[in-house]
C-alpha cells in the first residue's frame, strides 16, 4: 500500500521567529508515529535553522527548487549536493510558479529532477494545467506532455524514488479547488501513463494533490483512490491546520 505524504510548500513565508514558533507547535501536536509522511519545504535561506529544529524528529525536510546541473559556476543556484548537505530529503521541481513566472520550460524540469535523484533525494514533480487549458479540454494533454518529459530523461524506474504532483494552476492559491472527482481523473490518468512503461511502478508511486487543500476539504480529496496526500500551500502555515490535513490523509481503516 502506497504511504501517504503530506508536504508544506511555504513558498516565500516565514522569518526565524515565525519558523520555530510553527516547528515547536507541529512537534508538541504531531503523532510520535503518524502514518502519514510529513514535510516541510521552507526558503532556502531557512533550510539549515529548520532543518535542526527538526532533528530527529518524525518531519522531514524538503527545499523548494534545486539546479539542474550538479556543480558549475551558477551565480545564485543551489546544488542538489548542497541541499544534502543541509539536511534535505525532498525538493519540489516544477511547480507552477517555476514554469510559468520564471519560464522553466519541460526540458529544464526534468534535468532537476534527474539531479535530484542522483543526489538521493526524493523529487516532487508538478504537473497541472492552466483555466483556458481546462476549458479547452486540454488537461490530459498538458499533463502528459510534462510527465512524460521526465519518463524519457529518468525512466519509469525513477518514479520508484519520486513523487508526482497534480496541481491544477487554476486552484493554487484562488480559494478554488479540483472537485475530489476532478483530482481523481487526472490522477488516475498520471497512473496509467506511467502504467503504460511499468505496472508495477505506477501503482506504487505517490500521486499528491495540490491547490487550496485546507482541513474542510482535504478528507473528501484524499479520500479518492488515486490521491495519495497532498501539496500543502497557505495552510501549511497553520500548525492546527496542516496538521488537520495530515490526519485526513490517512486512511480510515488504518
Amino acid at each position: 500500500m502506497r504511504r501517504p505524504l503530506v508536504a508544506g510548500n511555504w513558498k516565500m513565508h516565514g522569518s526565524r521567529a515565525e519558523n520555530a514558533r510553527l516547528i515547536d507547535e507541529l512537534l508538541a501536536n504531531i503523532p510520535a508515529e503518524p502514518l502519514a509522511t510529513c514535510v516541510v519545504c521552507p526558503p532556502y535561506v531557512y533550510l539549515q535553522e529548520v532543518g535542526r529544529l527538526l532533528r530527529d524528529s518524525v518531519i522531514g525536510l524538503g527545499a523548494q527548487n534545486v539546479c539542474a546541473d550538479p556543480t558549475g559556476t551558477f551565480t545564485g543556484e543551489i546544488s542538489a549536493t548542497m541541499l544534502k548537505d543541509v539536511g534535505c530529503e525532498y525538493v519540489i521541481v516544477g511547480h507552477s510558479e517555476r514554469r510559468l513566472v520564471y519560464r522553466e520550460s519541460d526540458q529544464l524540469i526534468a534535468r532537476k529532477f534527474a539531479a535530484a535523484l542522483g543526489r538521493g533525494l526524493v523529487p516532487i514533480l508538478c504537473v497541472g494545467e492552466q483555466l483556458a487549458e481546462r476549458e479547452a479540454g486540454r488537461t490530459c494533454e498538458v499533463v502528459a506532455r510534462q510527465l512524460d518529459v521526465v519518463l524519457e530523461l529518468c525512466g519509469a524506474g525513477a518514479m520508484e524514488q519520486g513523487i508526482v504532483a497534480y496541481e491544477p494552476v487554476w486552484a493554487i492559491g484562488t480559494g478554488r479547488n479540483a472537485t475530489p472527482e476532478q483530482a481523481q481523473e487526472v490522477h488516475a490518468f498520471l497512473r496509467d501513463r506511467i502504467g503504460a512503461r511499468d505496472a508495477r511502478i505506477a501503482a506504487a508511486t505517490r500521486i499528491l494533490y495540490g491547490g487550496s487543500v485546507k482541513a474542510g476539504n482535504a478528507a473528501e480529496l484524499f479520500a479518492m483512490p488515486d490521491v495519495d496526500g497532498g501539496l500543502i500551500g497557505g495552510a501549511s502555515l497553520k500548525a492546527d491546520e496542516f496538521l488537520a490535513i495530515l490526519a485526513a490523509a490517512v486512511p480510515g481503516d488504518e
